[in-house]
């Protein structure tokens, strides 16, 4: 080939066509009986179907059309109100119950009661409410990817308008760096790449062309399409406006979030239940009370009292800010293992966790394309070293070989032949330019083909660039002798059709491009032609022939080390992981059997989702666990059809089309480095490093946040359950003072100390527990296992039990010494309650160091290896000693000094706990063995 002076050529253009405006109503759902397929159809067809021309609209059309399709905007969803935020947080039975025995207390003329009663649910309410007061935003983070302006062709002149101006029909000029603002159909284009990652999932810029489509191309190969979003990352193009707003991609997005359903954690279901069961079962008892009491001889005023402080005895009010606080801990955990928590409900989440639906690029692959294997004249070959890194080295048949001549030749024209850069930073390289070009550089660093003293040796003479009508990219470069060697990259078929090749060999070069191919790698072929005398220039409409074929290129996105450890990890914990990709199939495939996550099945494509039924699509998404070329709509069906089989679904994902199934899944995960604002506003936790391991790291923190709540749990509710028992036999058997009043061992504002202070104070340091043996090689829980399962119900009634033997002892002790005394019965019962208080308390404090293991003994998990529970033991000690000698606590809860003795008979009747539970940890175990 004689080459000579380059001529630039024009973009490919179409210049015909022209329509009634009024049928300037298509819409961007071309999958919408009745509505235009803009991929199938010829630009020129496009234009006359939006009743437009090459000269674009005038201004006057324009205005007509933008008050029939209104603005270029995504409408923003409606936010929820502070007042309704607010209310939300009283929205509960035990509240409501709460709240009507203040107000009854208050009416009672026992001010002091109802006030604190009231005081309590309005400080749970403003805590729930400082924690949610976030609303989504996901929708509005939507609205700011359409750009503010944007160049169109309007009245035959270019112009820059505001992209919520923009109506269909109109004629947008792109460039590199420009954010496309609409749905677009091109129909000018000259070396256009756009980077749809954000949409489709696509790892790579799109290489955008001109020609129709079939009418079934999925949105991720629609070549000839820009959609909104979008990026354009090279060339130039001139696209018609075929769909804005609420008619793009964007916008059904939009829709689709809008459909997304919020929904409840398993936790905050289970405790739901048991919040309603124990709403009607303390309405019952104080009711029935109400009438004992009657029948005893209360008078009606202490009868409701009696049954008020019942209500408040029963209901676990500090229980909210123990559960807001242990997650909040384990916030900063996660945090700490790079999870960041953005609704506090998602820790425990995760912890229950059956399934991860996990997108490919960048979280089970590193988003580094990689030369993996290479293929001369003489033979294949496999490089080690994965991503931008500049460690590497060749093999041949499992065993390091040096690098040949064959090698060299086929590195140098990767290395000559590229328009990308590599920037070192701290023993790493930093991309500039196409991942694919960036690959070929990284592949000859690797393997002793510097970039650097390469391109100086051999400077660029000229060059063709790639364009997706040619399939390749040709440079000539000169050596230091003079010599001129043109060097051609490009798709296998295009580059071999240039070569001097035999037919054996040129078919042994496409069975190496087909097993390269069918492992899921992009295959890119090398060839050279020397020219002893300099040509000037190229021409790039001379097609070169007669050159010399190098070899081959096979590249991946390869998968994290790390991930692959992850997912094992998974699965010994009985958790199920999905890919869900809009990445091409063979290439999802591929990378699933390195993760092993394939089942051996072909990878389900977005197509074949399309025509499953709903009822159908649950067995395709329970039986697989690969899926390629997926849509939004795709996803947000696959999270749905797993949920509907009892599964509780965590997505991660990075795009605008991930949100929908972000915000349905029970725990949305988005990427922290590469995804965008959509994305995080839809989930519920935000990687900061985009690596599926943080994942893995995160459920086993959320196991462990699972584990300490139900151990406050098993903590809280005896103290509960052992005041309403103290205070049921109190009504059923104590007699009555000598002046008629009701003689009560505690008062509903000393009940609200133990419940807010004391078992607050106990119960925090559980939070801080250290993870119980083998959390990860456990199933997950049943989506219906109850909270109040058989094992902490009957725990809960032994030492309630227990507590309020021990409690109404020492009351009645000390109430009936003082009375033998003759002293002041009002002086008499405010000691012998404050004695009730101070053994509930005691008695919370030794069974503490029972609930710190479940199943084990306190021995066995070690004194000393959470030390804030001594901490919260010597505040709580503090604490009590306020509450019986400071005289301001003696006035505000009416309590009174006790002898030291006192203090004394209160241990002991505690301690007798540890025997019982230890013993009753024994037996369980020895059940469980046998």
């Amino acid at each position: 080939m004689g080459p000579t002076k380059e001529t630039k050529g024009n973009m490919a253009t179409n210049t015909t066509g022209a329509g009634n405006p009024s049928s300037a109503r298509a819409k961007v759902r071309s999958d919408a009986p009745g509505e235009p397929l803009w991929h199938a159809i010829p630009p020129d067809e496009a234009l006359a179907l939006l009743g437009c021309t090459q000269a674009g609209l005038d201004s006057a059309d324009a205005r007509r059309r933008l008050d029939t399709h209104g603005r270029n905007v995504i409408a923003k969803g409606r936010r929820e109100t502070p007042l309704e935020l607010f209310w939300r947080q009283l929205n509960n039975p035990l509240i409501f119950v709460l709240l009507g025995a203040g107000v009854l207390a208050v009416a009672m003329g026992k001010l002091l009661d109802g006030m604190v009663v009231l005081g309590v649910v309005f400080l749970n309410a403003v805590i729930g409410f400082v924690q949610e007061f976030r609303a989504g935003k996901a929708i509005e983070a939507l609205a700011a990817m359409v750009p503010e302006n944007t160049t169109v062709i309007r009245d035959g002149q270019r112009a820059t308008i505001n992209a919520a101006e923009l109506v269909p029909g109109d004629l947008v000029a792109l460039a590199s760096g420009d954010k496309v603002p609409a749905d677009l159909r091109i129909t000018a284009v000259r070396n256009l790449q756009v980077n749809e990652a954000s949409l489709t999932g696509e790892s790579v810029p799109v290489e955008k062309a001109l020609q129709p489509l079939s009418p079934e191309t999925v949105l991720a190969d629609r070549r000839n399409m820009c959609y909104g979003g979008t990026l354009v990352t090279y060339g130039t193009a001139t696209a018609v406006v075929v769909g804005t707003g609420a008619d793009t991609e964007l916008g059904r997005i939009s829709a689709l979030l809008k459909e997304s359903a919020e929904l409840e954690t398993p936790l905050t279901r289970s405790i739901g239940k048991v919040a309603k069961a124990l709403t009607g079962g303390i309405v019952l008892v104080a009711a029935v009370l109400v009438g004992v009491a009657l029948l005893r001889g209360y008078q009606l005023a202490d009868a409701i009292l009696a049954s008020i402080t019942l209500a408040v005895a029963a209901i676990p009010e500090g229980l909210p800010a123990i559960f807001t606080i242990a997650l909040a801990i384990g916030v900063q955990r996660m945090a700490a293992r790079r999870a960041i928590i953005r609704k506090l409900p998602a820790v425990e989440t995760l912890g229950s966790t059956t399934v991860i639906c996990s997108d490919k690029t960048g979280t089970l692959t590193r988003n580094e394309m990689t030369v993996q294997a290479l293929a001369t004249p003489s033979g294949s070959f496999e490089v080690t070293g994965v991503g931008y890194e500049p460690r590497g080295e060749l093999r041949q048949n499992g065993e390091t070989t040096p690098v040949g001549a064959e090698v060299r030749a086929l590195l140098e024209a990767g290395v000559l032949c590229n328009d990308a850069a590599l920037v070192s930073e701290d023993g790493s390289y930093k991309l500039t330019g196409d991942p694919t070009e960036g690959a070929l550089l990284v592949a000859g660093e690797k393997l002793g083909v510097p970039i650097k003293s390469t391109r100086s040796g051999n400077p660029r003479v000229d060059s063709i660039p790639f364009e997706s009508e040619r399939q390749f990219m040709a440079t000539l470069n000169r050596d230091g002798a003079g010599i001129s060697t043109l060097y051609l990259k490009g798709a296998p078929e295009v580059v071999l059709a240039r070569c001097e090749l035999s037919g054996q060999a040129r078919e042994t070069v496409l069975a190496k491009v087909e097993r390269f191919a069918s492992g899921g790698m992009r295959v890119l072929a090398f060839a050279c032609k020397k020219f002893p005398t300099a040509p000037v220039v190229l021409d790039e409409k001379e097609h070169p022939e007669g050159m010399v074929f190098l070899g081959l290129q096979a590249m991946i996105d390869p998968p994290r080390p790390e991930a692959v450890a992850a997912i094992r990890r998974c699965h010994e914990a009985g958790i199920t992981v999905k890919m869900i990709t809009g990445d091409h199939k063979l290439t999802a495939q591929a990378i699933g059997r390195e993760l092993g996550i394939s089942t051996g099945q072909p990878a389900i494509t977005g197509a074949r989702l399309s025509e499953t039924s709903d009822e159908d699509l649950a067995d395709v998404a329970r039986d697989n666990n690969i899926f390629a070329r997926v849509a939004p709509e795709h996803k947000l069906r696959l999270v749905r059809a797993l949920q509907a089989r009892g599964n509780v679904v965590a997505m991660t994902g990075d795009g605008v089309n991930d949100a929908p199934a972000l915000k349905q899944s029970d725990i949305g995960v988005a990427m922290g480095i590469t995804g965008t604002a959509v994305s995080k506003e839809a989930a519920d936790i935000v990687l900061t490093d985009d690596n599926f391991a943080s994942i893995a790291a995160a459920v086993e923190e959320g196991r462990r946040v699972y584990d300490n709540l139900i151990k406050s749990l098993a903590f809280v509710l005896p103290t509960n359950l052992g005041e309403a028992f103290i205070i049921l036999v109190a009504v059923a058997a104590f007699p009555l003072m000598a002046n008629g009043a009701p003689l009560m061992p505690i008062e509903p504002v000393q009940i609200l100390w133990i419940n807010l202070v004391a078992t607050v104070a106990l119960a925090l340091p559980l939070a801080f527990e250290a993870m119980e043996p083998k959390i990860m090689s456990r199933p997950p829980r049943r989506l219906d296992e109850p909270v109040l399962g058989p094992f902490v119900v009957a725990r809960t009634v032994i030492v309630s039990l227990l507590m309020t033997v021990g409690a109404l002892a020492l009351f009645w002790y000390e109430w009936t010494v003082a009375q033998a005394a003759g002293g002041d019965p009002e002086a008499a019962l405010k000691e012998a309650q404050t004695m009730t208080v101070t053994t509930v308390v005691l008695f919370q404090i030794f069974y503490l160091l029972n609930c710190r293991s479940l199943k084990d003994s306190v021995l066995k998990i070690g004194l000393f290896s959470n030390n804030t529970v001594y901490l919260g033991i010597g505040a709580l000690l503090l604490l009590q000693l306020g509450f019986v000698y400071l005289p301001f606590m003696n006035m505000l809860f009416g309590s009174a000094p006790l002898p030291i003795e006192a203090w004394l008979k209160a241990a002991l009747a505690g301690a007798v706990i540890l025997p019982v539970i230890s013993l009753e940890k024994w037996w369980r175990a020895r059940a469980a063995a046998t």
